[in-house]
């Protein structure tokens, strides 16, 4: 870099005026920075629309799948029995009578102030006899050892009393399961424990007192998974008589989808509509009108009409507003859960084909926009990218250039100064010559 002689001979203000000079210079590389900072705008715009998209064809196609639009709901005639819904329920009843509850074993052994000093403790659970190591332990410690043997069973210290002043202590062992496959044996010192609470299953009959129908049904614990299609029983109290269970289409939920459904669209316009808004404001008494990143971007409108038209698109000559998801004159889409509810009431069947087809093609559309790997948004976030890549590597020609520029000029003014000042100094001494030639004529 050259350096600058800042006007010393010829008086200009030359680091001034080589400023002035770089900033002309500079325009177009300033043009090229505006318009990375443009499409990286553009890009996260997409971005953010791509990340909406994708999350609407995904909502969609757990709607349009098979069983998409099922939602049920359960009721029992008991509060002691509780059924859960869930995905592959049907519609149907059943009674049952609650004849067990699931229990785990309870063993306790005798009252003890410490671990007697020699005692060996054994375990039999999953067929499989553990003899552990209680030499010379605590009864702390031999607690603590049957806890991480891991054998399915668990010891604890209770307190008993005590006896002449002394506290004692008894040790209960639970197994970890309810249900009879969790039953174990302990022994102390080769004496079976015993257990004051046997583990057995849960059990419940079906169609009771019908004959030839009467089914009784067990399970490891008070929770009867599948007993009905896609419905988990759960019961916690014994009953005489028969409860019922009965599990119906939940209108209310189902209603829910399709309303989900409509919402996701919405956002997606909304994001669209909104970064495509033309907006005027007025500072220093200058109208200025600016567009959203996404004004006049014709490939956003096709990629917004395409969604709509999916969603609102014509089933089969019929409209969608039909079952509530109506196309307004303002571009937008509403969801008018009365009428849904209604065509749902009156054709369930045809009503959720309907909605699982509308989602089937908002799927479909959102895809083939927001494919990770071939979806046109995608296509278009790469391509920004690109030519963010490429503008930045203009951008940098030009700061190596510039550079170059600056330098030359620099050395121009610098040069410039040092002939103006040998030009000055020649000028000095052609004027001293011509002085002593005056002098010396006229002293003739």
């Amino acid at each position: 870099m050259a350096l600058g002689i800042d006007g010393l001979i010829s008086g200009i203000d030359t680091t001034a005026m080589i400023a002035d000079l770089m900033k002309i210079e500079a325009r177009p590389q300033a043009m090229l920075k505006q318009k990375v900072e443009t499409n990286k705008l553009f890009a996260t715009a997409l971005q953010n629309l791509n990340t909406k998209i994708a999350s609407l064809a995904e909502a969609a196609g757990k709607i349009a799948k098979a069983g998409g639009t099922d939602r049920y709901a359960a009721v029992t005639g008991a509060e002691t029995v509780k059924a859960t819904v869930k995905p592959g329920a049907a519609a149907g009843s059943l009674d049952l009578t609650v004849n067990k509850l699931a229990t785990a074993q309870v063993s306790l052994s005798g009252a003890m102030a410490a671990w007697p000093n020699g005692d060996a403790l054994a375990i039999s659970a999953n067929g499989t006899i553990t003899e552990l190591d209680t030499a010379g332990k605590s009864l702390d410690e031999v607690i603590s050892t049957v806890n991480k043997a891991n054998l399915g069973v668990t010891a604890v210290k209770i307190s008993a009393g005590s006896v002449d002043g002394v506290q004692q202590y008894r040790m209960q062992f639970t197994a970890a399961a309810t249900g009879a496959a969790g039953t174990f044996t302990v022994s102390q010192n080769g004496t079976d424990l015993g257990a004051i609470r046997t583990g057995q299953d849960a059990e419940v009959t079906l169609w009771a007192g019908v004959a030839g129908a009467e089914t009784k049904i067990t399970s490891a614990t008070n929770t009867f998974a599948d007993l009905m299609p896609g419905v988990d029983i759960t019961v916690s109290a014994v009953s005489a008589d028969p409860v019922t269970v009965a599990v119906s289409r939940d209108t209310k939920a189902i209603s829910d989808v399709a309303a989900s459904l409509v919402a996701s669209l919405t956002d997606v316009f909304t994001y669209i509509d909104r970064n495509s808004a033309v907006s005027v404001n007025t500072s220093d008494g200058v109208t200025k009108t600016v567009g959203g990143v996404f004004t006049g971007d014709s490939a956003t409108r096709s990629l917004k009409q395409s969604i709509m038209d999916a969603a609102t698109g014509a089933l089969e000559g019929s409209s969608t507003s039909a079952i509530g998801i109506t196309l307004t004159k303002y571009g937008t889409v509403e969801f008018d859960a009365e009428k849904f509810t209604a065509a749902l009431t009156a054709d369930p069947e045809k009503t959720q084909a309907a909605l699982g087809a509308i989602a089937a093609r908002v799927e479909t559309a959102g895809k083939a926009a927001s494919d990770k790997y071939d979806g046109s948004i995608t296509k278009r976030i790469t391509s920004q990218e690109s030519m963010v890549r490429t503008l930045n590597t203009q951008v940098e020609d030009w700061d190596r250039r510039l550079a170059s520029r600056e330098s030359t000029l620099k050395l121009i003014w610098t040069n410039l100064e040092v002939k103006l000042g040998s030009l000055n100094s020649q000028m000095d001494w052609l004027t001293g010559q011509l002085d002593s030639l005056s002098a010396n004529s006229s002293k003739k």
